[in-house]
């Protein structure tokens, strides 16, 4: 949501659950991500295939489970995390964490592709 605009600035913020797209400009456009319930267990993975997909940890905990393995990637805070087109993923993040993401503008289901899993998968801090 915007909060604030004058000529040579504009400030945003997410305060409520989940994902939000907060700006746009050009080709791509700026989210935030706070928890939310959805997170306690990973039920399926996706892929962007248009765009890769910019992780940014602010505060909390966050984590990338990325490709067919599930492989685990704690996130480090202030580190860009560049998630690729075509790779499967999914993040998991903890109450207190707040996530910035980078994508395309036009990202979306009708670009992107989803995988349930077998079982949700519940990972631990």
């Amino acid at each position: 949501m915007k909060i604030f605009e004058n000529e040579n600035l504009e400030i945003y913020e997410h305060l409520g659950d989940g994902y939000e797209p907060t700006m746009y400009y050009g080709a791509w456009r700026v989210a935030l991500l706070n928890y939310t319930e959805k997170f306690d267990n990973i039920t399926y993975l996706e892929r962007h295939l248009g765009t890769d997909e910019v992780f940014v940890l602010l505060s909390g905990r966050a984590k990338l489970i990325l490709g067919a393995e599930k492989q685990v990637v704690e996130l480090e805070r202030e580190r860009i995390y560049n998630v690729r087109r075509g790779a499967w993923h999914a993040i998991k993040v903890t109450p207190d964490a707040r996530v910035l993401i980078v994508e395309n503008h036009d990202t979306c289901r009708e670009n992107s592709e989803y995988q349930d899993l077998e079982e949700p998968l519940k990972l631990t801090w």
